[in-house]
């Protein structure tokens, strides 16, 4: 026979008057940092590039740099190339994690 699952402890559920406040604080917090626009967008996607764009292109830098220094039969800069990419995939994924987490705490702060 299988195992039962234990049952989550369910949330109590919050007022209405809860429930405004908590609305009403989200939308004077959101008024007092400002509207994020278009511009404020397009800065956070050219952050992202640049963090997946700068290890790329030093990754390709110092490999064509190594493949004129050190000749092999293996490909520094492909080599490099691919390793500065993970890793500015990485920071970006991890960047952008970061901010869903702090946009969601605030959220939960609000509640």
């Amino acid at each position: 026979m299988a195992a039962e699952k234990p049952e989550k402890p369910m949330r109590p559920q919050p007022s209405l008057a809860e429930e405004v406040g908590a609305k009403a604080s989200r939308k004077l917090k959101a008024r007092r940092k400002g509207p994020h626009g278009v511009w404020y967008g397009l800065g956070m996607m050219g952050l992202i590039g640049w963090s997946v764009a700068t290890p790329t292109v030093l990754g390709a830098a110092l490999g064509l740099w190594l493949d004129r220094r050190y000749p092999s039969p293996h490909s520094w800069t492909l080599t490099l190339l691919i390793v500065g990419l993970i890793l500015g995939c990485l920071s970006a994924w991890r960047w952008v994690a970061e901010e869903e987490k702090r946009i969601r705490d605030d959220q939960d702060d609000g509640r």
